[in-house]
């Protein structure tokens, strides 16, 4: 199983990113994908989850400005990221779960004037 993510960089606050995680390597049913981040001294924390139903599931603290979403077809889960703070600022990770749980490589986020 790969995953390969994509869309971080810098941004200025205020700004938008879209993230892009594409899932390869497997045959077996989606259970979930989403986004988790990492800040420096700070633990992973779930960004946002999208379930092989479709149901999703936002932090608090990116409700409304976040939004994840995906295409089947391609097994890519897209996150993006609206109004973004500079306590966005993060390492952020793509999380695939079918019967294990795979880790994307991270990609840098960074909001800052």
């Amino acid at each position: 199983v790969q995953l390969q993510a994509s869309g971080g960089g810098l941004v200025q606050p205020g700004g938008s990113l879209r993230l892009s995680c594409a899932a390869s390597g497997f045959r077996r049913r989606i259970n979930s994908m989403g986004w988790y981040r990492q800040a420096p001294g700070k633990q992973r924390e779930l960004v946002a989850v999208v379930t092989g139903g479709g149901t999703t599931n936002y932090a608090d603290s990116v409700k409304g400005r976040f939004t994840i979403s995906r295409d089947n077809a391609k097994n890519t889960v897209f996150l993006q990221m609206n109004s973004l703070k500079p306590e966005d600022t993060a390492v952020y990770y793509c999380k695939l779960v079918l019967l294990s749980t795979y880790w994307g490589q991270g990609t840098q986020v960074t909001v800052s004037s």
